[in-house]
């Protein structure tokens, strides 16, 4: 058995059933779960790991929703730089097409190293585009040699352009591959018990990129197997004008009327909803996975995460693809959803004296993201997205995931009257320590489980040869 004690934390957030903040604090571990969670005087005084955490903050991991591990091989393409969605995705489909297996291996890395930097430590990604042999046991195979927390999606295309679908031909799959490359992946890798680091999850693309049918086998074979279901929904309103001119439905209506408004299910994006349909949501117990870097890239729109919160809608956090935000930086993502929510509260339009009120009275205050919100969202918020109740808070019982910041920084450096919201408030810092399972995967803001530099050299390789077919 393996031990890890994290002691002397200035401030230990544990975003426990309270919401207990602890100071001069830290975690005792044991075989990648918490035993305690207590004042530094209150733990163990030995362990096969010790991390001594003076000055520094301690959080729980955060927890990515939503990515496209594949996209970090074509970050900043000119081509995508000024176009929204479905002029975005026309110029990238053919150039994800050439990916290749050993692509598929480095984009991974990078992707999960850059995530676990930001203090991510569970990570779902959505992988979509399967042709020259890649798999998804390529991407498996890359987040094990990391040691992150994975949640792996068999992403599909089926619906191209002949069909009336937005990906071209040679991008899409038959649906009987499809389905039968699904059942192999859950009987090979999907983990379902407490503590699991790699879980599979169904994930048909888009309602403009699969056919009905493959939405409702998808759903029947996970239901049958006991995975969950994601996909990507309301975006845009080109998507809502597609669902419109092709089933004579808004999208959460087509999605309703396939079976995917339920508990085992959540969407990326969901921005452009009513309110009658984020009521449906919170009825059904269907998550939202909030990606607000990316929304603002494609000029997509603002999701309304304060009233999915207000009307009890599981919400999480997600950097989405790497072409579509550049990063995979899940703290940057705290301080967007922040921000984003506080300009979406600016542009709604008044509402008489209401507005005269002062920002702390009551009934102005629930209207503000606060910093301590957004966190809950990108830990408790992503767990609970994922159907998850080991991960995302501190406390005996729960894996050992989490991260810390250095305090004695030159970013945080007078803002320290509230280290919590100076995580959020101020630019996002780069990770000290990552433990994931109750294993160090960052040390001293480095990668420890494998030697980054060789594959951020291969990896630019791959993405120079992608993009020279441009």
């Amino acid at each position: 058995m393996t031990t890890l004690l994290a002691k002397n934390a200035t401030l230990v957030v544990t975003m426990d059933g309270e919401r207990r903040e602890l100071r001069n604090a830290g975690i005792f571990a044991r075989d990648g779960f918490i035993e305690q969670v207590a004042p530094t005087s209150e733990l163990p005084t030995s362990a096969d790991t010790v991390l001594d955490l003076r000055d520094q903050i301690l959080l729980p991991g955060l927890v990515n929703c939503h990515h496209h591990l594949d996209q970090v091989l074509t970050r900043n393409l000119p081509a995508a730089q000024n176009t929204n969605l479905f002029p975005w995705l026309r110029a990238l489909y053919t150039v994800w097409s050439r990916r290749t297996p050993e692509a598929s291996r480095t984009t991974t890395i990078i992707g999960l190293a850059e995530l676990a930097l930001s203090g991510c430590t569970t990570v779902f990604d959505h992988t979509y585009v399967f042709q020259n042999g890649c798999k998804l046991d390529d991407q498996i195979d890359a987040a094990r040699e990391l040691g992150v927390r994975f949640v792996a999606s068999r992403g599909s295309m089926s619906l191209g352009e002949s069909k009336g679908g937005l990906p071209p031909d040679n991008c899409v799959e038959e649906e009987d591959a499809i389905l039968a490359d699904s059942l192999r992946l859950i009987q090979q890798y999907h983990n379902p018990d407490r503590g699991s680091m790699l879980q599979i999850v169904l994930a048909p693309c888009s309602p403009f990129s699969v056919t009905p049918d493959l939405m409702r086998e998808s759903a029947r074979l996970a239901r049958d197997r006991g995975v969950r279901l994601h996909t990507h929904l309301c975006e845009t309103l080109d998507e809502e004008r597609y669902t419109l001119e092709h089933f004579q439905m808004r999208p959460v209506a087509y999605l309703d009327s396939l079976g995917w408004v339920a508990d085992d299910v959540w969407y990326a994006h969901a921005i452009h909803v009513d309110d009658d349909e984020i009521r449906l949501f919170s009825q059904n117990g269907t998550g939202m996975c909030h990606c607000p870097s990316s929304n603002m890239r494609l000029a997509s729109g603002i999701a309304p995460i304060k009233k999915y919160l207000e009307c009890g809608v599981k919400v999480g956090l997600g950097v989405d693809g790497s072409a579509s935000n550049d990063a995979s930086n899940l703290l940057l993502e705290v301080r967007e959803a922040m921000l984003l929510a506080r300009l979406k509260m600016g542009l709604l339009p008044p509402e008489g004296p209401r507005t005269q009120l002062p920002a702390s009275h009551p009934l102005r205050a629930k209207e503000w993201m606060t910093a301590r919100e957004a966190l809950e969202i990108a830990t408790r918020g992503g767990a609970q997205v994922l159907g998850r109740s080991d991960i995302g808070a501190l406390e005996p019982g729960m894996c050992a995931d989490f991260f810390t910041l250095d305090l004695n920084t030159v970013g945080y450096a007078g803002a320290l009257s509230d280290p919590v919201a100076a995580v959020v408030f101020c630019a996002p810092q780069r990770a000290h320590y990552t433990v994931v399972n109750g294993r160090l995967i960052v040390d001293k803001g480095e990668i420890t489980t494998l030697n980054l530099a060789p594959v951020i050299k291969e990896h630019n390789r791959h993405a120079a040869s992608l993009a020279s077919g441009l």
